[in-house]
């Protein structure tokens, strides 16, 4: 099923976390600040963290910042706060997802699974695409610009995938929202909006009226275009 690392200062919550997640067949650890999640996930190599936002010591913030520098596996962020900053700050330091506390455990399970699929609806079974100077190689899943390898996190890497292999196919974000992220998400679009700007930062260019490569095609969604 997968490891489950669980971040969060407040016991009642890791332990009914890890309660819910252990009957669904996960392994599970959990730890209660910024500083034992750098040092567990050496030990456990997780394949996933969930992690709370306001804690002791080091918060989630820093903590994904720094796991970041590193690793990609998913991260969904737990947060009590609503507001939108919060939520766009934890997508733009590399998150894959963010779950507002409090959640229900069937929400919470259902955002795990989707997370750990790894591989979105596809269209092609090559191991390697190239649209201009971009290519990705699914074997290595690794992404290269020009020849440099570029790093991304999970879910950029999947957008960019999923997007790579429907050349010239426009996608709502609810579409994206849907295929990517597996399930149908609960909350607003500016996810994808954030993920996408970021891969652009990482592998596109800007021209001056749009992009080079992840085109916006107005009140409609996102497309990339192989005609460069």
């Amino acid at each position: 099923m997968g490891y489950i690392l669980i971040v969060d200062d407040e016991t009642t919550i890791t332990d009914i976390i890890e309660f819910n997640l252990q009957k669904e067949g996960f392994e599970t650890k959990a730890v209660h600040d910024g500083k034992e999640a750098l040092l567990a996930v050496n030990e456990y190599e997780p394949d996933l963290m969930l992690l709370d936002v306001m804690m002791p010591e080091m918060d989630g913030f820093k903590t994904l910042e720094l796991l970041r520098q590193k690793y990609k596996f998913p991260i969904l962020m737990l947060t009590a706060k609503e507001e939108e900053a919060d939520k766009v700050k934890g997508l733009e330091l590399g998150a894959d997802d963010y779950i507002t506390k409090p959640f229900g455990i069937r929400e919470l399970i259902a955002r795990v699974e989707a997370n750990l699929r790894r591989a979105p609806k596809s269209k092609s079974t090559e191991n390697s695409i190239t649209i201009g100077d971009i290519r990705m190689d699914m074997t290595l899943l690794q992404v290269f610009k020009k020849e440099k390898p570029v790093e991304l996190t999970l879910r950029e890497f999947e957008v960019l995938k999923y997007l790579m292999q429907h050349p010239n196919e426009v996608f709502s974000r609810a579409d994206l929202l849907k295929d990517v992220w597996g399930y149908d998400y609960i909350g607003d679009v500016r996810t994808v909006d954030v993920t996408i700007r970021r891969v652009r930062e990482k592998v596109d260019e800007k021209l001056s009226d749009d992009y080079k490569y992840i085109k916006t095609r107005r009140n409609m969604g996102y497309y990339i275009s192989n005609e460069v």
